[in-house]
């Protein structure tokens, strides 16, 4: 008997890892990080519940952090298997590991100076640069709809997810004893009203079924409504002279965001002076996505010029500035009025949002803009909830700002969509588990699904079945 044993992404949306065995060989479906409040990202330096030895591949859905955020740790453990992704995965993660690596070390750094004055032990990163270039040596790069043996006994092959670049449907075709099985892996499934990328594909059978339950509870505004909203957002900070500050995660919303503000000043609604790109990563990522525009949806691919380089995209936007260095970033401080500042972090635990807000949160004038999911324990969530102050090192900050959620900008699909993708199949519906996705959602989602004459269970963590 095939057995899938459930090691992450299960009592939240962070840490995707399952561990697939079908009794000659074992292969992972992703390896993220935890990610969240500080019980959550405990989870980061917890051994890992399987021998790595016994690996034989790993498959990699996206390059998200919660989906590959610990890879690099697998290796310096002793990973040396072949590690799998769409090519154009496999060049974000190169930027997206780097990052985490270089934030890791600044953090130990950070707490190692009090830990020095206080005796205590020092305490080393999770992973160092060193690691994710060994990571990157055993990654390799697939196409989508291409099947590919990964192991004794496994093929996998890539549909396209919707969600970010290079983001995939796995299809898992497994033989066991002789015997043909199906495991498909949604991964994140996309937005379907998302600019820039085309929907997620179907797929037509499988036996099993892992699917992504992020907005199991809730749908998104209407696009249309959410693209007027943000117009009015931005029509209001630029007749008051107030920033306007969106944090937003670098890979697939800054995209995003960047394409929707290009809509708007092609006809004419963007009286802002400037749109700064405050994020090393991002940029580098916006950069990766141009090189890639083959894979965005026509429509908006001829929107902006039909060429597949940065080009097409400040001729399209031609306000948006990069600010690359941490002198060009703290000079922006100086900005009072009349620009609109995009950075990391997404859910603003990190990253330069947090000096953006430090020197806007108090001004009346001000908007923040959230576009993307606000997990619990974050500070991007506190402000969404109401948070009346912002604490960013020693400071408090008063919270006058005006704060908006668009959740019609998600990557994520909605309870509908999920609930349309996952209701494709031909013939009998495969055995559905639900997955990254906070209780409350997951709950949620299985709950409509029921309504619709489909049952899903709800694993547990570490939780083993066989099919």
């Amino acid at each position: 008997m095939t057995k899938l044993t459930f090691h992450g992404a299960i009592e939240g949306v962070t840490g995707s890892c399952y561990l697939l065995d079908n009794g000659s060989s074992k292969i992972l479906l992703d390896c993220g990080l935890f990610q969240g409040r500080r019980k959550e990202e405990e989870g980061n330096i917890q051994p890992f519940p399987f021998d790595i030895d016994e690996i034989d591949a790993v498959v990699l859905s996206h390059a998200h952090l919660d989906h590959s955020g610990r890879l690099p740790l697998l290796v310096a453990q002793g990973l040396s298997c072949p590690i799998y992704m769409t090519f154009p995965t496999l060049e974000l993660i190169d930027v997206l590991l780097k990052d985490a690596a270089s934030l890791q070390q600044r953090d130990a750094d950070w707490e190692n100076k009090r830990k020095r004055r206080a005796g205590e032990d020092e305490i080393q990163p999770l992973y160092d640069l060193d690691d994710v270039e060994a990571t990157l040596d055993i990654c390799r790069g697939l196409d989508y709809h291409k099947k590919v043996s990964v192991a004794d006994g496994i093929q996998i092959n890539y549909l396209d997810a919707g969600h970010i670049l290079g983001s995939a449907i796995v299809e898992v075709y497994i033989d066991d004893e002789g015997v043909a099985k199906k495991l498909v892996f949604s991964g994140d499934l996309g937005n379907s009203q998302a600019a820039l990328l085309e929907d997620p594909e179907s797929v037509e059978s499988a036996d099993v079924l892992l699917l992504e339950s992020t907005y199991g509870d809730r749908e998104h505004r209407s696009m249309e409504a959410t693209l007027q909203e943000f117009e009015d957002v931005i029509e209001e900070a630029s007749q008051n002279g107030g920033n306007i500050l969106i944090p937003s995660f670098a890979v697939g919303r800054t995209q995003e965001i960047l394409f929707r503000l290009g809509e708007l000043y092609q006809k004419g609604k963007l009286r802002q002076q400037a749109v700064y790109l405050d994020s090393p990563m991002a940029i580098a990522v916006t950069e990766i996505y141009h090189r890639y525009q083959n894979v965005f949806n026509s429509e908006d691919r001829l929107a902006m010029g039909g060429r597949n380089n940065q080009q097409s995209l400040h001729k399209f936007l031609p306000v948006l500035r990069y600010s690359s260095s941490t002198k060009e970033s703290m000079a922006l401080n100086r900005i009072d009025s009349g620009a609109i500042f995009i950075a990391g972090s997404g859910m603003c635990n990190g990253g330069r949002i947090r000096h953006h807000l430090k020197h806007n949160l108090w001004r009346n004038q001000s908007h923040v803009i959230f576009v993307g999911f606000q997990a619990i324990g974050t500070p991007g969530r506190a402000l969404v909830d109401g948070a009346k102050t912002y604490k960013i090192g020693g400071d408090t900050i008063a919270v006058k700002a005006k704060i908006h959620t668009m959740g019609g900008f998600s990557a994520h699909a909605s309870q509908s969509q999920l609930i349309d993708w996952a209701t494709k199949f031909r013939g009998n519906m495969p055995k559905l588990f639900l997955v990254h996705g906070e209780e409350k959602a997951k709950l949620a989602l299985q709950l409509a699904l029921k309504a619709k004459g489909v049952d899903s269970t709800i694993p547990s963590l570490n939780q083993t079945i066989q099919f």
